[in-house]
This record gives C-alpha cells, structure tokens and sequence, in this order.
C-alpha cells in the first residue's frame, strides 16, 4: 500500500520533533529550577517561544498534508486548544502538554508492544512535566502548599494517580488547570496500557491458535500422503496377484 504524503511527512518528523520536545523540556527546566533573572531567562524565554513555533508549524504542515482535511481536522481537534491556549500569557504553561503529546507518540512507535517500558516512560515525563508547570504557577503564593520541586513532585505523583491527598493546596487558576489536565492524562495513560496489553494479548492467543491451526493441517496433509501411499501400494498388490493368476490359468489351458 502505498504511503500518503502526511505518512511520509510523519514518518520523517517524528524523531526530530522528539529532539525539539526534548529541548523545550530542558529549556523549561532551567527556566523553573534556576530561576534566572535578566539576560539569561529572556534568552531562554524566546528560545521557548521560538520552539514551541516548531509545534505550531508541524501542526498547519500536517493538517495541510492531511487528505481529506476536514476529516483530519475533526479527528484531531483536540490538539487544537493545546496549539493556540499557550499564546494567551495567563495559560503559557499548557504549551506543555504538546510536549509530553509529541514525546509520548515517538515513544509509542519505538516501543510498541513493551507495555512495561511505555508506561514508566509515559509516565515519568507527565509527572516530571506537571511538577515544573505546577512549582512554577503555584510557588511564591502565600496560601499555596507547593514551594519546592520535592512539594510539586508529590503533589503530582498523587494526583496523577487520582489519590488526592488533599495535603498541598493549589491556589491559581493555572494551578487547577494544570491539575485537570494530570488527571485526565493520569486516566488517559491507563486507558491505553490497558488497551495496549489487552491487544497484545489477544494477538500472541491469535498467533498460538494460527501456528496450532498450520501444525494440525500439516498433519493432516502428512496422514494423506500416507493413506495414499498405503492405497497405491495395495493397488500394486492386487495387481500383481491378479496378473499371476492369470498366469497360472493359461498353463493349466495349454496342458489341458
């Protein structure tokens, strides 16, 4: 089957948006756990801006590849709000979420199959993502109970896993967003290795059933060859008894 041109696009993409996604991350780290203050965090502020644009631009390249688009569009319009939210200053810290989308599709191509190894991958980068986005909304907040990396670590592991202990407070509205959208990608993440081990699963029972469905026709066509070959040789039998009878008849004839 021949490959369509946002396959190939796609294809060719992944790995290099993975690099950029990478990179935001650790931008976004340094930006979050340093701190910076003048030159340095304006520098990294427009390196954020400028490679978060990469994500807008592999947006409009694939809904413009995509055949038809208005289909495509449908399908995927849920990445819509990710792509445009952040450009609002207030709700910038959404611009994660296409980084864990983009890191989480390679890794779901490179690893398919190995439930164990996508779900700690998964699941490390929405934990360790929600906790820089959630220290750096909530962190400086009077009444807030995260102040340090170790607070939003936990408070992300526990909502992740929709514990909510309840222990740390968040206080912005950017806060409760952020904490939305972990649990709705904590249930996501489940959802698929759960989907993800179902089918694979059925496929190893599928590919058991198929290779005990070839041994059994192979030993029926075994059993056939030999019933044939029992049926030819028998066949050569009777004829060769017949022919000596006739034999033995025409002496007898001739004698007589």
């Amino acid at each position: 089957m021949t490959e369509t041109r946002l396959e190939r696009y796609e294809k060719r993409t992944d790995w290099p948006l993975a690099a950029v996604a990478l990179t935001f991350l650790g931008l976004y780290s340094v930006r979050v756990l340093a701190q910076l203050r003048g030159g340095a965090a304006e520098a990294i502020e427009d390196a954020l801006i400028a490679l978060y644009c990469v994500f807008v631009v592999d947006y409009l390249a694939r809904l413009w590849l995509a055949q038809p688009r208005g289909k495509w569009f449908r399908r995927h319009l849920w990445e819509l709000p990710i792509i445009l939210l952040p450009f609002l200053r207030p709700l910038r810290l959404l611009s994660i979420a296409m980084v864990v989308k983009t890191l989480e599709k390679v890794i779901g191509h490179t690893i398919r199959g190995r439930v164990i190894i996508y779900t700690i991958c998964g699941a490390v980068t929405v934990v360790y993502a929600a906790s820089l986005a959630i220290l750096e909304a909530e962190r400086g907040q009077p009444e807030s109970g995260i102040h340090t990396f170790g607070d939003a670590l936990w408070w992300s592991m526990t909502t992740v896993t929709t514990v909510g202990y309840g222990d740390l407070k968040i206080t912005t509205g950017e806060g409760r967003v952020i904490a939305v959208a972990l649990m709705m990608g904590g249930i996501s993440l489940l959802a698929v290795v759960t989907a993800t081990l179902a089918s694979w699963i059925v496929q190893r029972v599928s590919e058991e059933e198929n290779a005990a469905e070839a041994a059994t026709a192979a030993h029926i066509d075994e059993l056939r060859d030999e019933i044939r070959r029992l049926a030819e040789l028998v066949r050569q039998h009777h004829e060769g008894g017949d022919g000596d009878q006739g034999g033995d008849g025409d002496q007898v004839k001739n004698s007589g």
